[in-house]
């Protein structure tokens, strides 16, 4: 059993890997408000409902903790920077990732949610890997970008690993009669981001940083997800594309993956 911390918890993703992860770990889950969280979830686990932005909630709070999924943020495309881009995707990833580096540390790892957003600029013909140069749609996209280097500079100099995930559309209505093309390509399943965790977890990293992309099996995938299928096991099993065709998408539970201390 790992003792995992999760930032963020009552969001739409959060949410899910609550439900996903508490079966068998230790769950911490912070987030600043949980009044419309489920009872159901919070058995079992940890909460703290704290606000991030203030470096003094964060000391201390990775006691004990083996890894760390930082969801938390303002994740609207529209997000102004002085609104709240500067607090929740700027300050906060800042205060958590100078505490985990911290030389007594316990985290062993820090997953953290990057975006779609973040390469959101290049054409919806181009499919983007890892590798290509940052080309944010907006401004959250610049914000997830910060963050992506702020790990790495981080992951550098200290010893402990970061993964970034640029999660693609999470969940996403794909039988909506307005979906388009670009909603398939980018669409990231419960099933597949769930298993994608568990890659997250497992893995055993060649370099201290690694970046990935969060996409389903799509069958024009927006984001190349060949680097996340040799560096870390990712193989996803839902495409959207075909899901759209049949007029049927259930998600169905996948079998527990155990976490490797």
């Amino acid at each position: 059993m790992a003792a995992i911390l999760l930032t963020g918890a009552s969001g739409n993703i959060g949410t899910v890997l609550t439900a996903y992860l508490k079966k068998k770990h230790d769950l911490t889950l912070v987030d600043i408000d949980f009044s419309d969280f489920p009872d159901s979830l919070k058995e079992g686990t940890t909460i703290r409902e704290l606000d991030l932005t203030n470096p003094e909630n964060v000391n201390g709070l990775f006691s004990g903790i083996d890894y760390v999924i930082h969801l938390a943020g303002d994740p609207s495309p529209d997000a102004k920077f002085y609104d709240s881009l500067i607090d929740l995707n700027y300050k906060v990833p800042h205060n958590i990732f100078r505490e985990v580096v911290k030389d007594n540390s316990s985290v062993k790892r820090v997953i953290f949610a990057s975006s779609v957003h973040a390469i959101g600029g290049y054409p919806d013909n181009v499919q983007v890997k890892t590798s290509d140069y940052p080309r944010p749609q907006d401004l959250y996209g610049v914000s997830k970008v910060y963050m992506e280097a702020l790990a790495s500079y981080h992951a550098y100099h200290s010893n402990k690993e970061f993964i970034g995930i640029r999660i693609g559309g999470f969940d996403s209505d794909i039988q909506s009669d307005k979906v388009d093309a670009d909603g398939l390509a980018t669409h990231l399943s419960k099933r597949d981001m769930c298993h994608l965790i568990d890659c997250c977890l497992n893995a055993q990293l060649q370099e201290p940083f690694l970046l990935v992309n969060g996409v389903s099996n799509n069958r024009f995938p927006r984001m190349d997800i060949s680097q996340a299928y040799f560096d870390i096991g990712y193989t996803p099993q839902d495409d959207a594309f075909k899901l759209y065709a049949d007029g049927n998408y259930d998600f169905t539970e996948e079998e527990d993956v155990e976490i490797e201390d």
